[in-house]
């Protein structure tokens, strides 16, 4: 025998006469969509769906006395919900009272919420210790978007929601660069999840862990040209490991945690779609989420023995050796550093591996390549043997092949990935150090370089002071720039970088102490600073200052999350170098021996910009405001943006 449900009276109308005779207004009771009429003098309320194609009714309009879905013209009574004709496909009614000249909805009791296949997903999900999603709340991710939302009411989750979901999937891939550890990017299906595909590709190649989630359009129309139809699993096969779509019949759990086991253990990016029926499901009688315990094994492995002896014997017979660090050694510097105060030797790092170890340590040589410093060139190419810890050996960082290499990461296809070394070691790298540091203990007799690596840099400082001194009436250079950074920039700051000649500028003249430094790798991806530093300041921007740098062309491809930080409070600050120009083609076009052709950018005033978003935005022209602008937006609490206006030519 079941029970009458009780009637819920809701305010839907402060004021009847905010709803005059002959209009309709879509109203919302509890969460009943109800389209609010007022006809021949008396309000009524429908169900706000057109039974035919779901068309909102509040959005149509009262004509012949009948109400009009606004859709494809099927018509209702205003009052009773009933069609012309007899027909039987009319829409409920809701009870309807005024009350001091406001109009109450009067439904059901709301059923107490059951879990769905969404619900039990994200729980999962978040089990594993996934808390941060950015992205964008769409018609065909519903579904998960408001599972989401259960887990971020009970303290769970965080979600942000972003201006474009490009930039939600750069955050997510500097999320794991930073963190170690995944982050969601979500977007709805067809566009919403494409735009996502240029982040994703990042964190693949940077071999960040990701998990992207997406939308999908109902089962039944999939293959008939639908709305927004994009076959996402087919279109992320080439960068997603582990890539699926959820199914009614799915171990739902399972494959959650399955995604996210795959991200963790490769390092990769795991894409999950939901087709839109499927994620308002109810969840299967007994399944229940699933934790990690049990589900992933510690990953301190140790190399083989075979090739540990050989690496062994080239660090006794080594009298100068070196060490290189790229990113994938970021976790295990205290281990490295504390190896080459052991070995007395110099510590070099690849761009991407900037900032791993602070430029004035009493060993450290700054960058390596491209974006580097002859410092770091020297010490290679006088070095006997290089140590080189979870660096891929790109073109952009030049490590030579010359020199006997000893390699270590935990990826055994990227050793030796380009061309042969000395010694391959497979191993994770602070348990391979804690081998060989041991093994090598009281018999190495290798040169101690601290004083020549003072000596570089005293010659390497004296060049830059010469450039300081170079200026334009076009526009500050770039190491004034710097080098004032060098002076204001938070030790512990987390600082996103973009793509261009403003990022060579960082690699040769900003010095890092201790700060963490995000970049679109192996990708290059112009536009990922601003988004990037999101990621990061919802990763440790409760613990640590959160810098990005970019030039107008990077800025200009996400500017529109300005708008973000505003909207979340991110005290983010943005250092923007404006040349009008880009820079870096220009460059190319010319070492091409081409004409300049198509790289001049027209900009707006980039700090005004930033006020009307409700930023504090401030604009700088000569040398001698930047210190004063930096210290200025460094004690600001809130986002801020410095506008400097640079010399392309003074890079």
């Amino acid at each position: 025998m079941s029970s009458k449900k009780n009637t819920v009276w809701y305010k839907v109308l402060d004021n009847k006469n905010n709803l005059p005779e002959g209009r309709v207004q879509t109203v919302t009771a509890g969460h009943q969509g109800v389209c609010l009429t007022h006809f021949e003098g008396k309000f009524s309320a429908l169900d706000n769906r057109c039974p035919h194609q779901g068309g909102p009714l509040g959005e149509g309009s009262i004509e012949n006395g009948m109400l009009r879905c606004p859709w494809h013209g099927w018509d209702f009574h205003p009052c009773t919900g009933l069609p012309p004709g007899g027909f039987d496909d009319g829409v409920d009614t809701f009870q309807v009272k005024e009350e001091d000249d406001a109009i109450y909805v009067g439904v059901e009791e709301e059923e107490t919420h059951q879990d769905t296949i969404s619900d039990v997903m994200m729980q999962t999900m978040t089990n594993w210790g996934v808390d941060t999603a950015f992205g964008m709340v769409g018609h065909s991710n519903l579904g998960v978007a408001d599972a989401m939302m259960r887990l971020e009411a009970e303290g769970k989750f965080q979600f942000f929601g972003i201006r474009h979901e490009g930039a939600a999937a750069f955050a997510a891939a500097a999320y794991g660069k930073l963190m170690g550890k995944p982050a969601v990017c979500f977007g709805i299906a067809g566009p919403g999840s494409t735009n996502m595909f240029t982040g994703m590709w990042d964190a693949k190649v940077d071999r960040a862990p990701m998990l992207a989630i997406s939308g999908q359009v109902d089962t039944q129309v999939m293959g008939t040209g639908a709305f927004q139809e994009v076959d996402l699993v087919r279109a992320f096969q080439t960068v997603a490991d582990f890539n699926h779509a959820v199914q009614q019949h799915s171990k739902h759990s399972e494959l959650m945690s399955l995604a996210i086991k795959s991200a963790l253990l490769n390092r990769n990016v795991s894409h999950i779609t939901f087709p839109d029926e499927v994620a308002f499901m109810p969840k299967p009688k007994g399944e229940s989420p699933q934790t990690p315990e049990g589900r992933i094994t510690p990953m301190n492995i140790a190399p083989p023995g075979q090739m540990v002896d050989k690496a062994v014997d080239k660090i006794i017979n080594s009298k100068m050796p070196t060490i290189i660090v790229g990113h994938g050694a970021r976790f295990h510097m205290e281990a490295i550093i504390t190896f080459a105060e052991q070995l007395n030797c110099p510590v070099i790092t690849t761009f991407k591996g900037k900032g791993l170890i602070p430029d004035r340590h009493e060993l450290g040589c700054g960058v390596l390549g491209r974006s580097g410093t002859p410092i770091a060139s020297w010490f290679m190419n006088e070095s006997d043997l290089l140590i080189v810890f979870g660096a891929s050996f790109s073109n952009h960082t030049g490590i030579t092949p010359k020199k006997p290499i000893i390699q270590v990461d935990y990826d055994p296809a990227a050793l030796s990935k380009f061309h042969k070394v000395d010694v391959a070691l497979w191993g994770e790298i602070s348990e391979t150090l804690s081998i060989i540091k041991d093994r090598v203990k009281g018999k190495t007799a290798t040169v101690n370089k601290r004083a020549e690596i003072k000596e570089r840099w005293a010659i390497w400082d004296e060049e830059k002071q010469s450039r300081l001194k170079d200026n334009s009436i076009k526009g500050i250079s770039s190491i004034a720039v710097f080098d004032a950074l060098n002076k204001v920039m938070p030790d512990n700051a987390v600082i996103a970088v973009d793509v261009g000649n403003n990022t060579y500028s960082f690699g040769r003249y900003f010095e890092p102490k201790h700060q963490s430094i995000l970049m679109s790798g192996y990708l290059g991806s112009i536009g990922f600073s601003l988004p990037a530093a999101i990621g990061a300041w919802a990763a440790q921007g409760k613990e640590r200052p959160i810098w990005s740098i970019s030039g107008d062309g990077g800025f200009g491809q996400y500017l529109g999350e300005m708008m973000t930080l505003v909207k979340y409070n991110m005290n983010i600050k943005h250092i923007l170098l404006n040349n009008s120009e880009l820079g870096k083609i220009s460059k190319e076009q010319k070492a091409a021996e081409l004409d300049v052709w198509k790289t001049s950018l027209h900009n707006v005033n980039f700090a005004k910009y930033a006020e009307n978003c409700g930023a504090l935005g401030i604009r700088v022209t000569k040398r001698e405001e930047i210190m004063p602008a930096l210290e200025k937006i460094n004690a600001y609490d809130g986002p801020a943006l410095l506008e400097i206006i640079t010399d392309v030519n003074l890079i």
